[in-house]
């Protein structure tokens, strides 16, 4: 008797927070208002997803912001992919992609790994989202109005169908949405 092994794709998941009305980033990308949930021993589940990731897929503008304010890059430990247009060499783990997205996930996908995180930013979440390559969206909403800076979602992305798959609340006011996309 033959034993089949099915083989199941890497999930791509979009892990990130925003304010209530749909900002990553103040002008200037200013990120202080994520600090509005900064809770002693609070970190909303953060520490749980990261465990289950081994590779990371982020943006060259959300890179430099970054290595400019964090003494140590966060995801030195992992397969990193920078997206960006200008070609660089590798630093250890962390890889300079000049190609297609759809081409690098694709890739990623057929790989033996865990989860594949989307750490922003939001040309490269628009990117992804042009191609329906998120599987899951885990995005924290902070309880603030930022006005203007950067939207999480631009505009010009196809429509999606997504299923809850969890809501959390926390006494900060923060909400988290855990989603999945429906339409696969």
């Amino acid at each position: 008797m033959k034993l089949t092994i099915i083989k199941t794709m890497r999930k791509l998941v979009l892990y990130i927070a925003m304010s209530l009305d749909g900002y990553i980033a103040a002008p200037g990308d200013d990120l202080g208002f994520l600090g509005k949930v900064e809770k002693e021993g609070e970190d909303y589940g953060y520490a749980d997803f990261i465990e289950q990731v081994d590779t990371v897929i982020v943006g060259r503008r959300t890179y430099n912001w970054v290595i400019q304010h964090v003494p140590d890059f966060i995801h030195a430990d992992k397969e990193t992919y920078i997206i960006t247009r200008t070609p660089q060499e590798s630093i250890g783990n962390i890889h300079f992609y000049t190609g297609d997205i759809g081409e690098l996930v694709t890739k990623l996908q057929a790989k033996e790994g865990k989860t594949i995180f989307c750490d922003g930013g939001a040309e490269v979440v628009h990117q992804l989202l042009q191609r329906s390559l998120i599987d899951e969206f885990v995005i924290s909403v902070i309880p603030v109005f930022v006005g203007e800076g950067i939207r999480l979602f631009k505009d010009g992305r196809p429509g999606t169908d997504l299923k809850l798959i969890s809501s959390k609340s926390f006494e900060t006011g923060l909400v988290q949405l855990h989603y999945e996309r429906s339409n696969k």
